[in-house]
């Protein structure tokens, strides 16, 4: 159990090694020292992150809804928000790739919910967050030129070509995967069994059959148990989820508000969308040095000075990371503790 411990510690000071080396290493290379005296620091700023932080709240409030209301309020707002944080903490220690947010089967079970209902749940919810994306990009498309979503300075083209790209490519597979996710658990759940099945059955993908076979029973209980869920229950969920993704992007319009007052509230909004879609890739444990990379350099054009972007973007990544990072450090050591 100690050695587990030391190992989550561990990971946890990894990413944050990683993060403050790609910070120093732009601000040595990029960051001009009168960039200061461009950053007025008044009312408006203090406001501001102010309510960047009340945005931050907003997150883990629909997160924590949504974990209460999923369990039919078997879980307490306190054990709900503590699932959300260690689900943040494992997401902030393990590559986007990977998507640390699946180990809500084990913070839920922690919390008294059984094995098998937390992978039902579990399977519900991510099932939601990819309906988000989904859902919502057509109207970001249609809000939004692609020459602005996708814009910025001449000298970045061939950066802001990659970040497109990879931004298709990236929900083209959320798309995918989310309806993958809506036949098995609403649709046609015993259409993807056999599929599965019959996929899995091959010589070069048989050794993984077991494990495709207790997926399609999860998936198949969900569906179950989801049927039984009223409207207002879905809407609801979906409401939480929505709130939680928009609280997330807000923080940054927060602080373009009080850094960059002249940049326009739904283009910042928008490109928070294609941030976090981007991300879903990245390599590094929670994103650590693509994230302030990313952000500086596709916000470049917006805020006029590389400068003041990585200001900007040391200040989210510490709202919307390290936060996360360290409340989930001291949080952990009480979970180890507990008997398996």
């Amino acid at each position: 159990m100690v050695t587990e411990l030391k190992g989550t510690l561990l990971r946890a000071v990894i990413p944050a090694l990683i993060g403050v080396a790609v910070v120093a290493w732009m601000f040595c290379s990029d960051f001009n020292p009168e960039a200061w005296h461009r950053l007025h620091f008044d009312w408006r700023t203090v406001a501001a992150l102010a309510l960047a932080l009340v945005f931050v709240a907003g997150r883990d409030f629909g997160l924590t809804w949504r974990f209460r209301t999923i369990t039919d309020g078997a879980l307490s707002w306190r054990r709900a928000l503590r699932v959300d944080i260690m689900c943040a903490f494992t997401s902030a220690i393990t590559p986007s790739a990977v998507g640390g947010s699946a180990l809500a089967i084990f913070y839920l079970n922690r919390e008294g919910v059984a094995v098998g209902r937390a992978t039902t749940l579990t399977l519900t919810t991510l099932f939601l967050d990819e309906l988000f994306f989904v859902v919502f990009c057509p109207l970001l498309v249609i809000a939004l030129p692609m020459d602005e979503l996708f814009g910025g300075m001449a000298s970045h083209e061939v950066f802001l070509n990659s970040v497109e790209v990879v931004f298709w490519v990236v929900y083209a597979g959320i798309v995918a995967w989310t309806a993958i996710l809506f036949t098995g658990i609403l649709a046609r759940p015993e259409w993807l069994e056999k599929a599965v099945v019959w996929l899995f059955s091959r010589r070069w993908l048989r050794r993984w059959q077991k494990g495709a076979s207790a997926m399609m029973d999860n998936m198949k209980t969900t569906s179950a148990w989801v049927k039984t869920r009223s409207r207002r229950w879905w809407l609801e969920v979906f409401g939480a989820t929505t709130l939680s993704w928009f609280s997330r992007y807000f923080v940054v319009n927060a602080l373009f508000w009080g850094f960059v007052p002249t940049a326009s509230g739904l283009l910042v909004f928008g490109r928070q969308f294609v941030v976090w879609v981007v991300l879903m890739i990245s390599p590094t444990p929670g994103g650590s040095g693509v994230s302030e990379w990313l952000f500086t350099n596709y916000y470049g054009d917006l805020i006029g000075d590389l400068s003041v972007a990585l200001v900007i973007a040391t200040v989210w990544r510490i709202l919307s990371y390290y936060i996360y990072l360290f409340t989930g450090a001291c949080l952990a050591p009480s979970y180890f503790r507990k008997k398996k």
